[in-house]
């Protein structure tokens, strides 16, 4: 059996002429027509219909180019499949990220991509909203929170966990909360985002709703993180803002068994029959470090000194 002699027929019927496919194929008219009619003598039958303006299938031909036709792409997306599995990394990748993710963990994927990837050029999108990745001409995104349902491909990768933090500076000032309703007692920050009138507190076994005075409530984590830091007041924060040494010292984790909301993150990327090396490369890559930084709710002091 000779493949090619199917794969010319194939491409004979879908270009419409012997010329045409011979164009396509780079090769004589003589040698398509010659496959063609060997095609036709191996099976007996006859396939094609020819014609001096046209070619017309015959019964038997279009019974075998329905089922041809299938079987080569089959083979063609097989081929191309292997491609792309051993080809090296290359071309724009386009990634979204929340802004309040953490400098520490994106610069970490981002260095760590450069130096295995040299022929990717990434492109970094920090934003808090949803965007329409194939829309907005987006690679991947990393997202916190629950997902809406949608034809996205989603890898969860780690939790996201808020928890009360405040200064060292700041609690010299006060008596440390021994159970989270002795927060209402203290100036406290808080995140219009977890809640303008209270805060919701968990641990292992129970919740706890606590009043808030709203004495300062601002929309930006970065604002938060800077005014905590400064020492003017306990404020909610994602623990992992302080995996790195160099927030060591600078804030305490408070109430340590108590936590805030914990959101999930993902890897999302639209779904797609082959992944191109850069991408693939890539949700492995903050899959493994997102994991390593994200993966569980934490209920040390993380940013002790």
């Amino acid at each position: 059996m000779d493949f090619n002699e199917t794969a010319v027929f194939v491409k004979v019927v879908e270009s419409g002429s012997f010329s045409a496919a011979a164009r396509l194929i780079g090769s004589p008219t003589s040698t398509i027509s010659t496959r063609v009619a060997r095609l036709e003598k191996r099976l007996g039958v006859t396939l094609l219909q020819r014609t001096t303006r046209k070619l017309q299938l015959t019964e038997a031909g279009e019974i075998y180019f329905k089922h041809a036709a299938k079987g080569l792409h089959h083979i063609l997306d097989a081929e191309s499949a292997v491609v792309e599995s051993v080809a090296e990394p290359a071309g724009r990748l386009c990634i979204t990220a929340p802004a309040d993710l953490g400098d520490h963990i994106l610069s970490e994927i981002i260095s760590t991509m450069r130096q295995h990837c040299p022929k990717v050029t990434l492109e970094l999108v920090l934003m808090n909203r949803y965007v329409d990745l194939i829309a907005e001409g987006i690679d991947v995104a990393i997202r916190t929170g629950s997902l809406a349902d949608s034809t996205l491909v989603a890898k969860k990768v780690g939790t996201a966990c808020w928890a009360p933090f405040a200064s060292p500076a700041f609690l010299e000032t006060i008596d440390p909360p021994e159970n989270p309703q002795d927060l209402r007692h203290y100036s406290c920050l808080q995140f219009s985002a977890l809640g303008k009138a209270s805060w919701t507190l968990y641990n292992q076994s129970n919740s706890v709703t606590v009043p808030m005075p709203g004495t300062v409530v601002v929309n930006d984590v970065g604002l938060m993180h800077a005014m905590a830091i400064a020492g003017e007041g306990i404020a909610l924060l994602p623990t992992y803002l302080y995996e790195n040494t160099g927030h060591a010292g600078k804030l305490v984790r408070i109430l340590p068994e108590w936590h805030a909301k914990a959101d999930p993150i993902h890897i999302v990327y639209p779904r797609q029959q082959f992944m191109p090396p850069k991408l693939r490369y890539f949700i492995d890559l903050a899959s493994e470090l997102l994991e390593k930084r994200l993966g569980g709710i934490s209920r040390s002091s993380m940013a002790e000194g």
